[in-house]
């Protein structure tokens, strides 16, 4: 098996430790996170050691990463933690889950998160340190671009082009045939039916609470 160290000590490096341990041929063994984030020397039973200090610790010839971050600052952090892990010469593991239905013949770049329940369809294209949380559907012919953080049960169609950077909201939709700007940000439940210029804003409805109480209604 492979050893692998995961960049990170958050939710996202505890759920990539439990799905990389239990669906991959990939060993953990450590843990990395930069020297003013490390507040112990252990993380899930396993040591924590300063990023300044990984590749003395466990050097590139030896072991592979995966950087375990969030999409914080419109995924800026985790391309910056990406980009570094590539100076240091590490090479960049991706996880496609077995519960996926990956069914293009691209195989995605490194440093992805593709987790249960995706369905993605012939000639689709997936870029470097891309998340796909679960149960997503990428239509045939789309792009993901670098960077990209796609969360639960979205809807991309056929023939869309998802830009570097972008970050899309639960049950978010997609029209076919559009193209999404770089950095985009798209809220939970926001219906796209047209091209987004980059770094804009769309966030999505949101429901108002009724004057009477649940009580007070007949259904």
């Amino acid at each position: 098996m492979a050893k692998l160290v995961l960049f990170g000590a958050g939710d996202i490096a505890r759920l990539a430790h439990h799905y990389f341990s239990t669906d991959s041929e990939h060993e953990v063994v450590a843990f990395t996170v930069d020297a003013e984030y490390k507040k112990a020397d252990e993380f899930l039973g396993l040591p924590l050691v300063a990023a300044e200090d990984v590749s003395r610790l466990y050097p590139p010839h030896g072991f592979r990463m995966f950087v375990a971050l969030s999409y914080a600052r419109m995924n800026r952090i985790r391309a910056e933690k990406y980009a570094l892990a590539k100076r240091l010469g590490y090479q960049l593991v991706t996880y496609v889950s077995s519960r996926c239905s990956y069914l293009t013949q691209d195989p995605p770049g490194d440093n992805c998160f593709i987790l249960e329940d995706n369905t993605i369809q012939p000639f689709v294209t997936i870029g470097s340190n891309v998340t796909l949380w679960s149960g997503n559907h990428i239509g045939h012919d789309s792009t993901i671009g670098d960077h990209c953080f796609i969360s639960s049960h979205v809807v991309v169609s056929g023939h869309v082009v998802v830009g570097a950077s972008c970050f899309i909201g639960v049950n978010a939709t997609l029209r076919n045939s559009i193209v999404i700007g770089e950095r985009t940000l798209i809220g939970a439940g926001a219906a796209i039916m047209k091209d987004t210029p980059p770094g804009s804003v769309y966030p999505g409805p949101r429901a108002e609470r009724l004057a009477k109480s649940s009580d007070q209604l007949d259904f």
